[in-house]
């Protein structure tokens, strides 16, 4: 994790203030401070902290695990979703989050790398067993964003789940997956609507992005909120060139 500068954006406690952008002496994480008006015309601040992996990618599950039980202590969080392909990720934020009830959401049934990208090994037997006798539960189920759009793109050329995933991968890998996810989990009734939840995600292999989220599920799926961003890359799409000076990530 590099060191990148901060800042703090400070609103008014009346609707008559100024808001103000205050530059500290620099840091790895980017601090927010806003204040929305309640109905009763009352002001209220929150202020988060987001931290940002210099490169994306699994060298970060365990700084990722670590924040995700920070802020599920802070927060009452009952259930993480997390994103696991052969449950390494989820068996370890099981042990982690003692208490907490986890849910491993894993590859589809029959899913098949892209072109050039190796396969990877479906949930082990061990793994499923260190999940569920937690009280967690592991999901295969068809991919919100794919299924038969999938098969609709690959005949046609043609998506509409398509431009949802590729909207949201512009913030990183992980952040299309997580809302993903979320909603895959409250489809099958693996976690509540109207509490909030901590989702994870990443960039191939382990785990670089976190976010606290309100879900739903896929028929109201606008009605999401990504409420806070705990992590994520800082600069994720090594496809894209670098800024002058910068490596692309695994450079």
């Amino acid at each position: 994790m590099s060191t990148f500068p901060a800042f703090s954006v400070n609103s008014a406690k009346d609707p008559q203030g100024e808001t103000s952008l205050t530059p500290p002496q620099g840091c790895g994480i980017f601090s927010v401070s806003f204040s929305p008006q309640d109905v009763a015309g009352r002001w209220w601040q929150i202020e988060t902290t987001t931290t940002y992996f210099e490169t994306p990618g699994k060298g970060n599950t365990e700084e990722v695990l670590r924040l995700v039980r920070k802020r599920v202590q802070e927060l009452g969080i009952k259930a993480v979703v997390i994103a696991s392909t052969g449950g390494d990720t989820a068996a370890k934020a099981t042990e982690l989050l003692g208490g907490i009830k986890v849910i491993a959401v894993g590859l589809s049934a029959g899913w098949s790398a892209p072109p050039g990208h190796a396969t990877p090994r479906m949930f082990t037997a061990e793994n499923r067993q260190k999940i569920e006798s937690a009280g967690g539960a592991v999901l295969t189920t068809t991919h919100a964003f794919a299924g038969i759009d999938h098969a609709l793109r690959a005949g046609t050329g043609t998506s509409l789940l398509n431009i949802i995933a590729r909207t949201l991968n512009i913030f990183c890998h992980g952040m299309k997956v997580v809302c993903e996810i979320a909603v895959m989990a409250a489809d099958a009734g693996l976690i509540r609507t109207d509490e909030d939840v901590i989702v994870i995600a990443g960039t191939g292999r382990g785990a670089d992005t976190a976010v606290v989220l309100r879900p739903t599920n896929s028929t109201n799926f606008f009605d999401m909120r990504v409420k806070e961003v705990l992590c994520k890359p800082h600069y994720p799409a090594p496809h894209l060139p670098a800024p002058a000076g910068q490596a692309k990530p695994g450079e």
